[in-house]
């Protein structure tokens, strides 16, 4: 998809707009409704443009460009000519759609990549900065599965759950956009500067801010509306009570968005963020399909299993023996099994706490986990912890 073709006229009166300080979204939109393109609402007089907004917005609409916006202006031209960005207005076709629905569609988004991406249907996937290794599995795994069903995932390139999210996306058939908080030349925070070139790749990178724009607390807050109305529901995986995902989500819910979360230990401080969306309504979903299946999507079929290889047939073969010999408990698992699923309960545990819990000896701790890694009963984590299968007992 291209962007429309801009003159050099049209584009600075765009700029102008959009950098207007006090000019807010929605005033600026009266105005475009009011009077057509940028330029014809620069041509009107003070009380025509007070007339379709107001008088703060007209004044600033008004307002004399800064002195620096030259050198602004050359810098977005010079911006745009590299390969793979995009200015997309408001009036571009190329504009997403659904941003449309909104009451404060942003004048101006800088794109890097596939723009064409801005135009699917898109689950946003959000959450803790210091999310934990289970929430970052589960960020993964859903915005990979998601990905596969041929949803775009949606998130906001920050650490912890949203970096979690875009690289599952990338590894699964569709891909990712982040909405950043900065201007579209800017990765914040810059340890994401190998990912950020990853989205720029196979996917896109969106923001409303101006060329150079550092990032700002204030700004994330209006970043979080664009996830919101990008997307058809938003997924909240590991959140604090005060979190921003929270207001992604209440933004999502009030613009008659879906909202999903993942619980958690009742234990867990990560975990009363979604607690507190699911009481208010939001879905409680456990795995990616309950998600697509509240979006109306068909599910996936499983992907083969893998064929084992050499030193793992042997391995199962010499776990079934075993298993044989020892005799087997209620469910199908050995005494000791069942004994140490019973230990590590539905949460992540380390080694330690599970040779607390059972009393086992190392040799008889990591031959059982072993065995119930193959058995497909637990999933070893980063950090030398362990948890439950999502369909264990």
């Amino acid at each position: 998809m291209q962007t429309l073709p801009l003159t050099d006229d049209e584009l600075s009166a765009w700029l102008r707009l959009s950098m207007a300080p006090g000019l807010k979204p929605a005033a600026l939109r009266q105005m475009l409704t009011a009077f057509g393109l940028p330029d014809a609402v620069l041509a009107q007089p003070f009380a025509a443009l007070a007339q379709a907004s107001d008088e703060g917005s007209a004044r600033a609409a008004l307002t004399p460009p800064a002195p620096d916006f030259a050198a602004q202006f050359d810098a977005v031209r010079a911006w745009r000519e590299l390969p793979g960005n995009a200015l997309v207005t408001l009036d571009d076709p190329a504009y997403p759609s659904a941003l449309l629905t909104m009451p404060d569609p942003p004048p101006l988004l800088y794109v890097k990549g596939r723009i064409e991406l801005l135009q699917t249907r898109g689950v946003a996937v959000v959450g803790s900065r210091s999310a934990t290794p289970q929430g970052l599995e589960d960020a993964s795994r859903f915005a990979r599965a998601l990905s596969d069903a041929g949803l775009t995932v949606v998130s906001g390139l920050a650490l912890g759950i949203d970096g979690a999210a875009h690289r599952g996306a990338l590894q699964g058939r569709g891909s990712t956009i982040a909405v950043i908080g900065t201007g579209a030349d800017i990765v914040y925070p810059p340890s994401h500067q190998a990912l950020a070139q990853q989205i720029a790749e196979r996917g896109a990178i969106m923001s409303e801010w101006p060329l150079g724009t550092p990032a700002r607390s204030a700004h994330f807050p209006q970043r979080n509306r664009l996830i919101a109305g990008l997307v058809s529901g938003v997924l909240i995986v590991e959140a604090a009570m005060r979190s921003g995902s929270l207001i992604t989500a209440r933004l999502a819910n009030e613009m008659g968005r879906d909202v999903f979360a993942i619980p958690g230990s009742i234990h867990a401080p990560l975990a009363r963020g979604c607690h507190r969306m699911i009481k208010q309504g939001a879905k409680l979903v456990e795995t990616p399909e309950d998600v697509l299946e509240e979006l109306g999507f068909d599910i996936p079929p499983p992907a083969p299993a893998p064929v084992p290889t050499r030193r793992l047939r042997a391995l199962q073969q010499r776990s079934s023996a075993d298993e044989s010999a020892r005799g087997e408990a209620g469910g199908g698992l050995p005494a000791e099994a069942r004994r140490l699923l019973d230990a590590l309960g539905h949460s992540p545990a380390t080694l330690e706490i599970l040779a607390e819990r059972t009393e086992m000896d190392d040799t008889l701790l990591q031959s059982t986990l072993l065995r119930l890694e193959l058995a497909g009963e637990l999933c070893a984590l980063p950090g030398g912890r362990y948890v439950r299968a999502a369909h264990g007992a």
